[in-house]
């Protein structure tokens, strides 16, 4: 049989066993559906070539150590991999957001500030002071991990909860959930610390 028809899963295999072959037929497979996931990202081309590269020499890595431990799953288990990557890149060079925006459920897009405080008068210019926005930087840097994601995603890359579910390979409704979740968390701490953003 050709290498070329075999499924991802023995193809991970024999590229294990020393079959070099298997990984350009994996890599050829699934190249522009992993390039594509990068890109609607970071909407750089030479970034995603970085990220690209990167993401297969883990790969490579990973399995020369024989430590994948995924089989059958080999495409969902690379874009995970890039996407550690991705947020990897951006924690290294701190682009960070400056007021986190959701939608809320009539689809109208509402920043975290006027939906925990719209009728504060104070709050509004402590939400603009720099120390504050530092705080919010922190407390995004606290959610869990899931929330976190849609997070940077919808706040980094402007990406539609539609691009975001299809790079999460969730449901919109769970990539809205974990930001309605995120944005609960957020409000929490925002709450908690009140008195010291006052100050």
């Amino acid at each position: 049989m050709s290498v070329q028809l075999l499924e991802d899963n023995e193809l991970v295999q024999l590229y294990i066993n020393g079959n070099e072959e298997a990984l350009s037929v994996l890599l050829n497979r699934h190249k522009r559906k992993i390039y594509s996931c990068i890109y609607i990202i970071v909407k750089d081309k030479a970034l995603t070539e970085d990220i690209f590269q990167d993401t297969f020499f883990k790969v490579i890595q990973t399995l020369k150590k024989n430590q994948y431990s995924e089989e059958g799953k080999f495409l969902p288990w690379v874009i995970r991999i890039s996407r550690n990557l991705i947020i990897d890149h951006f924690r290294r060079v701190k682009k960070l957001p400056t007021v986190p925006v959701y939608a809320n459920e009539e689809g109208e897009e509402i920043d975290v500030f006027s939906s925990i405080s719209s009728n504060e008068d104070g709050f509004k210019s402590s939400a603009e002071n720099l120390g504050f926005r530092k705080k919010i930087r922190s407390f995004i840097s606290k959610l869990p991990n899931e929330q976190k994601e849609v997070v940077i995603m919808r706040m980094y890359y402007d990406m539609s909860f539609k691009e975001i579910a299809d790079f999460c390979e969730v449901s919109i409704n769970t990539s809205l959930g974990r930001m309605r979740y995120a944005l609960i968390n957020l409000k929490k701490m925002i709450e908690e610390s009140r008195t010291e953003v006052y100050i």
